[in-house]
């Protein structure tokens, strides 16, 4: 076992402000990703008053090892009100840019995607200048899943890549490295004006080189914005962590992404896919599609 270092430590949270933002939530009957899944920025993002919205949730399809949200074969029927009490958190909470996610959901036709159409629908009605974000699952490869989502334009398409292809069959056994790429890809190709963004965890036994493999093959098809963190492992019955990656390696990561021509690179032990998401408001302005 790997032994946590020092430079890998988290501030305590002001209560007080994460309780306005949990009780907005619980009013709501909302979830997050923040809380589902162990987020180590819960108190940070909470304290700023923004939270990664999970939808359809909080049961997820698949049973990812890396993962702390539960899983369940047969999850619950989706809830109609959902988009309607999302949209009001956002109003409530004055979000400039919401992050919108989901559990997988591959016991419905399309996988949930008319319920992110949805959301980003109702959020438009009540926030219109607020920038939407949607980090989606990859739908199975389903084409017309992917469209229902993009027809409803949001700012930015999030699918994480999460590891390199040589873990994938340990970390992500029921993606494809392949699919994922497919999906960034045709995003760019069918709505050349949405901004597309992806993830990696480093700390699984990935080489420095796949990772920059990686980093490659997104700048292949044309991935805009990248994130790359520490795994941690939420629980003893997850993956264990192989290693944690020196904030220098990080750093060296983000250097590299920026000569491949990535608009932005976020690269830290404690990055994760949604920190500080906001700041894709400063790329739109000084990188404008539209």
């Amino acid at each position: 076992m790997v032994t946590k270092p020092d430079w890998l430590r988290v501030k305590a949270p002001v209560r007080e402000r994460i309780g306005t933002v949990q009780e907005i939530l619980r009013d709501l009957k909302l979830n997050t990703v923040c809380e589902e899944a162990s987020c180590p920025n819960i108190g940070e993002c909470f304290m700023a008053g923004t939270a990664t919205f999970l939808i359809m949730g909080p049961a997820c399809t698949r049973a990812c090892p890396y993962c702390d949200i539960d899983f369940e074969k047969y999850p619950k029927a989706l809830d109609p009100e959902e988009p309607l009490q999302l949209a009001e958190a956002v109003h409530r909470l004055r979000l400039r840019h919401v992050v919108i996610t989901s559990v997988n959901r591959d016991d419905l036709p399309d996988g949930g995607a008319t319920q992110f159409a949805r959301c980003i629908e109702e959020v438009r009605k009540v926030m219109p200048d607020t920038t939407i974000e949607v980090l989606t699952p990859d739908f199975c490869g389903d084409q017309s899943a992917l469209d229902i989502v993009l027809d409803a334009a949001p700012e930015v398409l999030n699918h994480n890549t999460e590891t390199v292809p040589r873990l994938y069959r340990k970390v992500r056994p029921q993606g494809n490295y392949e699919r994922s790429l497919r999906l960034l890809e045709t995003v760019r190709e069918k709505a050349p004006h949405l901004y597309t963004k992806t993830g990696i965890m480093a700390g699984l036994g990935e080489t420095v080189e796949e990772v920059l493999a990686v980093m490659e093959d997104l700048r292949a098809v044309h991935c805009d914005i990248l994130t790359i963190g520490q795994y941690l492992q939420p629980t003893p019955k997850h993956l264990a962590v192989q290693e944690f990656v020196h904030p220098d390696v990080f750093e060296s990561w983000r250097i590299a992404g920026q000569k491949m021509g990535f608009l932005q690179v976020v690269s830290s032990p404690l990055t994760r896919s949604s920190y500080k998401a906001e700041q894709v408001r400063t790329l739109m302005e000084s990188h404008p599609r539209r």
